[in-house]
Order: C-alpha cells, then sequence, then structure tokens
C-alpha cells in the first residue's frame, strides 16, 4: 500500500463485503500528549499531531474471537485468496509511524476500523487520492450511504451522499457529473482542512 488512500479503500471494500448501508470515513488531525522521554524539538510542548483515520459501518461486524485474530494474514472471509493483508498491512503501516490500529466491532451492528499515524514520522504514509477514492467508492455503490467527515484545529468538513440524493431527484449518485462534483468538493474540503496541516497538501 503507497498510501493512506489505498488502506481506506481496502477497508471500505471489507465494510461492502460486510453488507453496510452506511459507512463513514472520517479523517481527523488532533494534537495528543506524548511522554516527556520522546519529546524533540518539534513538539516542545509535549504534543504531537496525529492523523486518525477512521472507517465505521454498519455491517454485520465480528465476534470477538474472530475480531482477536483479523490482524493476523492468514484469517480471511475471502473466499479469493487464503490471505487476507489488508488490516496486518494497515498496522504495521501505522507502527511504523508511531500510531497504532484499533478494531471495535459488535455483531450486527458494525465494525470501526481506527488507525493512527505521527504526522511527523518520516515514515508516515501519505494521505494520497482520497477524494478519488471515494469518487470509485460512490461510483461502484451508489446505494450505500457514504459520509466523509474532515476535522483540524477547528476546521471541518462533511459530505454525506444521502443528502445530495435528496436534491437530485432522478439524477442518479453515479452520474458522471455528479461524481466529478463529489471528488471536487472533497478536494477543496482537504485543502481547507489539513492545508499547512499535512505536508503533503498544498
Amino acid at each position: 500500500m503507497k498510501d493512506i488512500a489505498h488502506h481506506l479503500l481496502d477497508i471500505a471494500q471489507n465494510s461492502i463485503s460486510a453488507g453496510a448501508s452506511i459507512i463513514t470515513i472520517k479523517l481527523t488531525v488532533t494534537p495528543q500528549s506524548i511522554s516527556a522521554g520522546n519529546q524533540n524539538e518539534s513538539s516542545e510542548n509535549g504534543l504531537k499531531n496525529v492523523l486518525v483515520c477512521e472507517i465505521i459501518d454498519n455491517g454485520r461486524g465480528m465476534d470477538p474471537d474472530f475480531c482477536r485474530k483479523v490482524l493476523d494474514p492468514f484469517e480471511t472471509t475471502r473466499k479469493t485468496r487464503n490471505v487476507g493483508l489488508g488490516l496486518p498491512l494497515l498496522k504495521q503501516s501505522c507502527e511504523l509511524a508511531g500510531g497504532a490500529l484499533f478494531i471495535d466491532s459488535v455483531p450486527f451492528k458494525g465494525t470501526t476500523v481506527k488507525a493512527q499515524f505521527d504526522v511527523d514520522s518520516i515514515d508516515r504514509l501519505p494521505l494520497g487520492d482520497v477524494a478519488g477514492t471515494v469518487r470509485m467508492l460512490v461510483m461502484a455503490n451508489p446505494e450505500i450511504t457514504w459520509n466523509i467527515k474532515l476535522y483540524s484545529s477547528g476546521k471541518e468538513f462533511d459530505l454525506n451522499t444521502y443528502d445530495i440524493k435528496q436534491y437530485l431527484d432522478d439524477v442518479p449518485l453515479d452520474n458522471y457529473e455528479v461524481l466529478a462534483w463529489i471528488e471536487q468538493k472533497i478536494n477543496e474540503g482537504i485543502r481547507e482542512v489539513f492545508g499547512g496541516v499535512l505536508d503533503e497538501i498544498s
């Protein structure tokens, strides 16, 4: 996985396979306290910025035993391959960037995958094309309600495809112009919320 957007796509596809009808992709940059022994020149106030990526779905969830095993690359429910690498690779990406991966799942209620990355870590993956990824997901699954939420330093952006559908009347969500508008709006939101916060966002 070369960027965070690819991880988001992989996890979202898991949510789709789990029968989710509502999927939220939430990206937040928030300050987090660090231990005094780990402070450096860029964190003299004892805080570091953490990028938190969450995918929250209302799919069928996982039982506790499988949830404990899900980070094992040889545990998978997919029939197309014997090895499921998505979550183990995401866990590795988080830990390389000074973060961690958390999974909370309740059978028949849904799953939350939360990935944390130290923003300033040299090993943090770049954000990647999140807007293009969402466009692809909406195009392939227009029946699903997609919530896109971005937060940082008092700035926020929200896009909900259910609300968009209410304005479209008979125009389908996977219409080319609608998809292009969604992609444009998310790109604008990323620049507004994360510009100057994440180095890769101009």
